[in-house]
């Protein structure tokens, strides 16, 4: 409800067919006013005392420094390369340690402007609130995992006493405008990174497919690929194993090309889905489960892929030049614990999270197609409609009433239950 008001400026501006081209017309205007109403609260001071407020609790629950911690609280609401300015001035003196902490909690995170952007998608505005929640402990603890602090930091105070930058703006209307405008340079640079990644993936899927035409397997892709290399990863956090090969080419994507690329094709997959068609057309699925989908948006969560790296690398050694080398060093081990931080939380996600499979309806939809497919969901569905059936004696059977007798028939024909006999419901 609160980026529906986005529409306004946006159809005053471009007209009333704006939604026509949905992803620059209808999603970019968001993160350009999510970035105002950040600027506006960070010109009144509300952004830095409520980061400051979780920064002090991660600081005293996990015995991080007040600097790392500041900075992975602040990316909660900001990008990588805004919540490091929260500690500009004590870069410089930061450990090895700190800074791959500071580096890893950028990776695992996604900023506020971008989390609108996603949820505009079609992505469960919950899940990702929670995971840009979950993300911010998870990165700690997996940084000081891959890498251990060992010296003493160089700042001693608590996070209520470091010095944090506030905005240049006079007043509430200037914060305003400056946000705006500096959420245009975003705005830009997603979508020319967007052209960009999408039309190197298409032209690197043709000769992937020419290569594998020479060895008979035209179907050779980029995706294909990452399906098969990140799938016992996918399967290890708890995705199906039909939705495994699928949910494994959105973390391939991610890591190689970036996060929106992979959640634009997550939607693709809750639109079909919702749509109610059939699962899979051609020996190919065509959709996940809900679950499956629960997963993917933790395990997509963050910026963690190697575009980010240069940009973070390239803006940490601008503010601290003489610790260029060591936050070289960092890079890669905190990309791979950015990774690993994201993995952590969909995993606790896939164990938590028991979604509602609205099984009645979703019954009532499976077995109107013509082709009737087993899968997980529909299993779990039909032992659900299982259990609904009460036995009072040998002939006295009765089927719950949210489900119906075309339902229980198919369930029966697709495989009958062992505790009593179909033909005394039909």
């Amino acid at each position: 409800k609160f980026m529906s008001f986005t529409d306004v400026g946006s159809r005053f501006v471009f007209g009333a067919s704006y939604t026509d081209h949905f992803f620059v017309f209808k999603v970019m205007p968001i993160l350009i006013f999510l970035s105002s109403v950040i600027s506006i609260l960070y010109h009144i001071g509300f952004m830095q005392w409520l980061i400051c407020k979780i920064g002090l609790v991660m600081q005293v629950t996990m015995g991080t420094s007040p600097t790392e911690s500041l900075a992975t609280a602040g990316n909660i609401f900001l990008g990588q390369t805004e919540s490091p300015l929260l500690i500009r001035p004590y870069i410089s003196g930061l450990t090895r340690s700190e800074i791959h902490a500071v580096m890893t909690g950028g990776f695992a995170s996604i900023s506020g402007t971008i989390l609108g952007a996603f949820i505009s998608f079609g992505v469960d505005p919950t899940h990702l609130l929670t995971a840009s929640l979950m993300s911010a402990p998870a990165s700690l603890a997996i940084a000081k995992t891959f890498w251990p602090e060992t010296k003493t930091s160089n700042v001693t105070t608590s996070g209520n006493d470091l010095k944090m930058q506030k905005g240049q703006s006079k007043n509430v209307l200037e914060a305003a405008s400056q946000g705006a405008s500096c959420a245009v340079g975003l705005v830009a640079n997603i979508v020319a990174n967007l052209i960009s990644f999408l039309a190197l993936l298409a032209f690197f899927d043709a000769v992937l497919s020419w290569l594998g035409g020479m060895f008979d397997c035209p179907q050779l892709s980029f995706a294909l690929i990452c399906s098969y290399v990140f799938m016992p990863l996918s399967f290890m956090m708890g995705v199906s194993w039909e939705d495994s090969f699928i949910v494994a080419e959105l973390i391939g994507i991610k890591t190689f090309l970036n996060e929106f690329v992979a959640y634009q094709k997550l939607s693709e997959l809750i639109k079909r889905r919702q749509a109610g068609g059939p699962e899979y057309m051609n020996n190919m699925k065509q959709y996940i489960s809900v679950h499956s989908e629960t997963i993917a948006t933790y395990a997509l969560c963050g910026f963690s892929n190697f575009a980010s790296l240069g940009i973070s690398i390239g803006e940490l050694s601008t503010m601290a030049p003489d610790r260029r080398s060591d936050i070289s060093s960092c890079g890669l081990r905190a990309l791979i614990a950015g990774s690993v931080s994201c993995f952590m939380t969909a995993c606790i996600a896939g164990m938590l999270y028991i979604p509602d499979l609205q099984c009645p309806r979703f019954l009532s939809t499976e077995f109107n197609n013509t082709n009737v497919t087993s899968s997980t969901q529909l299993v779990t569905c039909c032992t659900l409609l299982y259990n609904s059936v009460t036995e009072y004696e040998p002939w006295n059977v009765t089927i719950g009433e949210v489900y119906s007798q075309s339902s229980l028939q198919g369930c029966c024909s697709l495989a009958p239950p062992t505790h009593f006999n179909c033909s005394l419901v039909l």
